[in-house]
């Protein structure tokens, strides 16, 4: 009852501030406060005098209300299924800056996480930040062994800030799964239980060291992309000191060409990685925006902040190459199919109409050259009939759409005569031979095998443990228990079915 009054209060402040920017229209996606939106218009509390389409106020909205509601729109930015298309595109642009908290207090958390004098750890510490957002901000140091680094710092409260927003969030989605069930299956609360998984990760600055360490491994054969390496040493959970860089914005196309860099070369490199992370690795930057992408000296594109990333598994994978491939060869049955092998559908007599659909977005684009086809934004289309077909949101594959939309802007700015998934396309057709082809199947085939194999010792073992363990347990002079027990005999079924197998 408490936890309800506490976030009412806060709900009726932070209507007013979306009142104000008239950013209450997400009201309309629920029959029972579809009123209250109504009302407020009634009662003069929305500014009649807002600019912009909706998405704009929106993130305005969620820019006055703080920190954490900056974090939750860029969060929703992936969310076409829920906001549309035109929303989710306004959200990914919000700007997460905040005034920088001074730097006495970062220098007090570093030596405290790291539990050395500033003056051991670094030889200059610029206590002026080059970077101020709603988590941390990042100072420019030298290391005692000459090398310049970038140290990022948690803001002092931050957890207990973000904790208390995390549940009001929580209420939020619980209350509005309760006034209208059906939005259960576009799973609200799950949404902000991610964003919630997202946000503590962020809140340890070692996972975000180990994603770039990760990222860098996988990378490490990408000629002209790399990743900053981690300074292990004088990173824990509230510092992250990561290599400093310094570069041109990927997105500078007159800065590059006057460094003596080729735009088209940068983005078939760009193309090259893109792809590489998707398909090949399943592991994939999650927030590309130009920010996080620079030029170095020697025409390396490097990839910056690893708060958030995202994982897609082999299946996932290849259903996601099979539907872009559908697209472009107008098989949108197979289209479909790819949906419904991957699970995101699981209603049968929803598959003739979600086909149709998929035919009703892929037809304008057909025989268009890639250059014109944003498979971004034909992703985005999909996932927006979420709701009509009863679609399992799948928050990676929303990420990826994300990631999509945004490497694709950067490309156009890059080279606006090249479409990204015109350079893509040649390596996704070459990796679909590669993995889904009869001697792809075979060696998965003898993989899984052999991986059975090595479960066979274990599995003896324990049954071997099952029936000493009925013998023990059995009456003096009782035949064995394990005469009237199917499970020994399925166990050694199991056996010799992996033996020959």
């Amino acid at each position: 009852m408490l936890r309800a009054l506490h976030h009412g209060r806060r709900l009726i402040t932070t209507a007013r501030t979306f009142a104000r920017h008239d950013a209450l229209f997400p009201l309309d996606l629920l029959p029972q406060t579809r009123p209250l939106h109504t009302l407020a218009r009634r009662l003069r509390l929305v500014r009649r005098a807002a600019h912009g389409r909706p998405g704009e106020r929106l993130a305005q909205a969620l820019q006055e209300a703080g920190p954490s509601f900056v974090k939750l729109g860029q969060s929703l930015s992936t969310r076409v299924d829920l906001l549309g298309e035109e929303v989710a595109a306004d959200l990914a642009l919000l700007q997460d800056r905040l005034p920088p908290f001074p730097g006495e207090e970062a220098v007090a958390t570093i030596e405290a996480e790291l539990e050395r004098p500033l003056g051991e750890l670094f030889a200059d510490f610029d206590q002026q930040p080059v970077a101020a957002a709603s988590i941390a901000q990042v100072h420019r140091a030298r290391t005692r062994e000459g090398q310049t680094v970038a140290v990022k710092v948690l803001r002092p409260g931050i957890e207990r800030a973000m904790e208390r927003d995390i549940d009001f969030f929580l209420w939020l989605a619980e209350t509005a799964e309760r006034l209208h069930p059906p939005l259960r299956r576009l799973r609200p609360r799950e949404a902000v239980e991610i964003f919630a998984a997202t946000t503590r990760r962020e809140l340890d600055l070692r996972l975000e060291a180990a994603a770039a360490a990760e990222f860098a491994r996988n990378n490490a054969d990408q000629e002209g992309f790399r990743v900053p390496a981690v300074d292990w040493e004088r990173t824990a959970r509230r510092v992250l000191t990561l290599e400093w860089i310094d570069g041109i914005p990927l997105t500078d196309r007159a800065a590059l060409e006057a460094a003596g860099f080729s735009p088209r070369t940068l983005m078939e490199r760009a193309a090259r990685v893109l792809f590489t992370q998707v398909f090949r690795d399943g592991f994939f930057h999650g927030d590309m925006h130009p920010g996080n992408m620079l030029v170095d000296g020697a025409g390396n594109i490097v990839a910056l902040d690893f708060g958030i990333m995202g994982r897609l598994d082999f299946e996932t994978r290849v259903q996601l190459a099979r539907m872009l491939t559908g697209f472009l060869q107008g098989d949108y049955a197979a289209v479909a199919d790819a949906f419904y092998a991957t699970g995101f559908l699981a209603a049968e007599r929803h598959r003739e109409a979600f086909t149709q659909a998929c035919r009703a977005i892929g037809e304008p684009i057909r025989g268009r050259p890639l250059v014109e086809i944003s498979f971004g934004r034909l992703l985005g289309q999909v996932l927006s009939m979420a709701r009509e077909f009863e679609m399992e949101t799948q928050p990676h594959l929303l990420l990826l759409q994300k990631t999509m939309v945004t490497a694709e802007g950067v490309g156009r700015s890059l080279d606006p005569g090249v479409n990204l998934w015109a350079l893509t396309e040649p390596l996704v057709t070459a990796w679909m031979r590669e993995n889904l082809g009869p001697e792809a199947e075979l060696r998965r085939a003898l993989a899984e095998g052999a991986a059975a194999a090595r479960r066979l010792p274990a599995l003896l073992t324990r049954g071997e443990r099952i029936l000493a363990r009925l013998e023990r347990e059995a009456p003096a002079n009782a035949a064995p228990p394990w005469l009237g027990s199917p499970w020994p005999w399925v166990l050694l079924g199991l056996a010799v079915g992996l033996a020959l197998g």
